[in-house]
């Protein structure tokens, strides 16, 4: 069977695809995806790649304000990002992300996510850039630097670097 790919809002899938999601995402970051990581890949547009085996691969997407030399800017933030230990390095994850980039580039001022080491390397080779600057959270106690964000923030578009990034807030992202 050729994996199937579908792209579906989060409204659109069962508790049982959820679930099926969640454990795809569990076991590709063997446990240490959590609550929050889970929850900030909620609410947007999903990408599921199906295949004879069932859930081969995923991402999310998911609208997120970022602020850059003082312009909020509508941003699609990829989340959740994950492919099936049995069929890495076959593609699939490069399809997922085709499928967001192009939800990116219609619909969003500015596509932004948060890598891995090893999932740098997939959005490098697909044309994001490195964030080579500061960034920050709007948290409830005001702005407050994410010193450990920095170096791991890709962008699809371009920014000034001199300008720091402020990513809007939400659960988790300050502790």
């Amino acid at each position: 069977m050729t994996p199937r790919l579908r792209l579906a809002h989060t409204a659109d899938l069962g508790p049982a695809e959820l679930r099926r999601v969640r454990a795809l995402l569990d076991d590709a970051f063997d446990g240490d995806f959590s609550d929050a990581d889970w929850d900030h890949g909620l609410g947007g547009m999903h990408v599921l790649v199906q295949d004879a085996r069932g859930l081969a691969a995923h991402g999310a997407l998911v609208m997120r304000r970022v602020r850059h030399a003082g312009r909020w800017l509508r941003t699609g933030y990829v989340e959740a990002v994950a492919v099936r230990a049995d069929v890495r390095r076959t593609g699939l994850g490069g399809r997922v992300m085709a499928e967001l980039e192009r939800v990116i580039d219609r619909a969003y001022d500015l596509g932004a996510l948060c890598a891995s080491d090893e999932g740098a390397l997939l959005y490098a080779a697909r044309g994001w850039q490195r964030w080579p600057g500061r960034v920050h959270a709007l948290s409830p106690d005001g702005v407050v630097r994410l010193p450990e964000e920095e170096g791991g923030v890709y962008l699809r578009g371009a920014l000034d670097p001199a300008g720091e990034l402020v990513l809007d807030w939400r659960d988790g992202d300050v502790t």
